[in-house]
C-alpha cells in the first residue's frame, strides 16, 4: 500500500490505523531518512495500540518501552552498522513473541530482519508530505485512517 500523507496528523492517523492492525509478534521494519517521520508513525502505532504514552525517538537510549495490552518494543538502529553488532544491543533479550517490535534504521542491520516483517519505507516529499510504502502483509494492503 502506498499513501501520501499531508501531515504529521495523517501520518499519525495512518499510524493509528497500523497499530489497530498489529499483534503480538509482529515487527514493524522501518527505513527512511533523518527527520522522514519513522517516529511520527510510531506515535500514531502507540495510540492505535491503546497506549497514551508520550513517544519520542530512541535513538540515543537504542530502545524505548511503552507498556500496555501489548507492549512495544521501539529500536533505533542508527548507530548499529551491521547485523553482527545488533547483539551488543540485547535486542534478542527482548520478547518478541510476547510484544511488538518497531525497529526504525532497518537498512543498517537488514540481515536481521525476517521476511514475516512489516516494511514501512517513508520518504519525505516536503515540509509536511511524506509518501509511505507499507508492504509485507495483505493486512495492510486497504487500511481506511
Amino acid at each position: 500500500m502506498r499513501v501520501v500523507t499531508g501531515s504529521p496528523e495523517e501520518t499519525i492517523a495512518l499510524g493509528r490505523a497500523v497499530g489497530a492492525l498489529l499483534k503480538k509478534g509482529d515487527i514493524v521494519a522501518y527505513s527512511g531518512d533523518l527527520g522522514a517521520g519513522k517516529t511520527t508513525m510510531t506515535r500514531g502505532i502507540v495510540q492505535g495500540l491503546g497506549m497514551e504514552d508520550e513517544v519520542t525517538s530512541p535513538t540515543f537510549a537504542i530502545v524505548n518501552e511503552y507498556e500496555g495490552r501489548i507492549n512495544v518494543y521501539h529500536f533505533d538502529m542508527y548507530r548499529i552498522s551491521s547485523g553482527s553488532e545488533l547483539w551488543t544491543t540485547g535486542f534478542y533479550d527482548y520478547p518478541l513473541e510476547e510484544s511488538i517490535f518497531l525497529v526504525e534504521w532497518t537498512e543498517n542491520i537488514r540481515d536481521c530482519i525476517p521476511e514475516t516483517a512489516v516494511f514501512i519505507d517513508i520518504k519525505y516529499l516536503g515540509e509536511d508530505s511524506r509518501e509511505i510504502l507499507i508492504r509485507g502483509d495483505d493486512r495492510f494492503d486497504d487500511i481506511s485512517y
